[in-house]
């Protein structure tokens, strides 16, 4: 192995610690598993994510021709945020 200094906010040390001992493993063990799902996960390839985005572009129909116009409104209403 290949010792490795890095920097950690309070909460995230924090949250490790935690994690650590409710899992029984060491904090150097989470950041390992934590670094090899990095890798694993790869690049988002953000072509694919443009082509699934305009996939549903044009795809629900509205009697408004104002959705694109007043969407927050209409969210805000829907969620009632």
């Amino acid at each position: 192995m290949i010792r490795t200094q890095i920097q950690l906010t309070e909460e995230q040390a924090g949250k490790l610690r935690e994690l650590s001992a409710a899992s029984r493993e060491s904090v150097a063990a989470l950041i390992r598993q934590a670094v090899d799902q990095f890798i694993a996960a790869g690049k988002p390839d953000r072509a694919a994510l443009y082509r699934r985005a305009e996939s549903v572009v044009g795809k629900y129909k509205s009697d408004s021709g104002e959705i694109s116009i007043h969407h927050d409104r209409y969210l805000e209403e829907a969620f009632g945020s």
